[in-house]
């Protein structure tokens, strides 16, 4: 079993790890113990600004860095960052191109007692829908450490999206396992159903690929952890060769990586998508795993989802 440990943790090492460029600033609202920006802010205190619980301002704050050759990174919760500054968002930082990381932690329904208010599962539509947004949900602390490396790279706005409670470190122990922003890495092979995931749901997907196999069913896991950029060339390709097609994310079924897939497909090489997330409903106050099994985002009900994607596929 891999290290268990958040994605918002591997995030702050990282930046840290990487943050010795003069030309990156960062900024907080006031949650650097729980952003994890605190890192970077000890080791380079005079490239980090607290704006306070003034998010809106935070925002200006880094697209105006951002246009004077800066690389900005904020950070809040999930709901702040996609919710609450999402007009600073579009048209400070995305609308002129600005090179502005925006990075949303606790995001989901992991988040657990913080509740509905908190829970963000709307991030991913709302921000896959800017213009020129890149939007990435790593699945866990290895997969996290690379993209905040691409995000460094890559000159633009970038979305990333990040949980509070610890996942296993999976992609590390993967043969073959290469990082690049806008392409899903294939984790497992199948042929009979795809199960596309993102984020969280990753392990999740193939924990159950694994029930799946004792039934006889081979499912090939995909992980799609840029959801825009979208990889349109896996997600056909899946469609292809299996014929059969899962989604599963820890979000709204409506407009987040099931949508995004399912777009692909239809325009592509229809074939049935079945989504599993969020059933376009608000979360509660509970610990992470009882909202998880709450809100079936567990293995057994992806494998359930898969076996209702292979039923459709034989009615073609």
């Amino acid at each position: 079993m891999g290290e268990i440990i958040a994605t918002r943790e591997a995030y702050g090492r990282a930046l840290c790890e990487f943050g010795a460029d003069e030309k990156i600033m960062v900024f907080d609202a006031d949650l650097t113990i729980c952003t994890m920006s605190c890192y970077f802010a000890e080791k380079y205190p005079k490239r980090f600004f607290n704006a306070g619980i003034a998010e809106c301002n935070m925002a200006g704050m880094a697209a105006g860095a951002a246009a004077c050759g800066k690389t900005a990174f904020i950070h809040t919760f999930a709901m702040f960052a996609a919710g609450r500054i999402y007009d600073q968002v579009r048209n400070s930082i995305a609308y002129p191109g600005l090179n502005v990381k925006v990075v949303g932690t606790h995001a989901g329904l992991s988040v657990g007692e913080d509740g509905a208010t908190h829970q963000c599962i709307e991030d991913l539509s709302l921000m896959r829908t800017i213009p020129g947004m890149t939007v990435i949900c790593p699945c866990d602390a290895n997969e996290t450490r690379e993209a905040v490396k691409a995000m460094l790279d890559y000159n633009g706005p970038c979305y990333l999206r990040l949980g509070r409670s610890g996942v296993e470190n999976i992609t590390d122990e993967i043969p073959g396992y290469r990082f690049e922003l806008g392409k899903g890495s294939q984790l497992k092979e199948g042929s009979d159903v795809a199960i596309i995931a993102t984020g969280l749901m990753v392990q999740e997907a193939l924990k159950a690929a694994g029930l799946l196999e004792k039934e006889g069913v081979h499912a090939r896991v995909v992980d799609l952890h840029t959801i825009k950029p979208l990889d349109k060339d896996i997600i056909i390709k899946a469609a292809k060769e299996t014929g059969a097609i899962v989604t599963t994310e820890e979000h709204n079924v409506i407009g987040g990586l099931g949508a995004a897939v399912a777009e692909a497909v239809g325009e592509a090489c229809p074939v049935p998508v079945v989504r599993h997330g969020v059933e376009d409903e608000f979360g509660h106050s509970g610990t992470a795993e009882a909202l998880m099994v709450k809100y079936g985002l567990t293995p057994e009900k992806i494998a359930d989802k898969a076996k209702q994607a292979i039923a459709l596929k034989k009615q073609r």
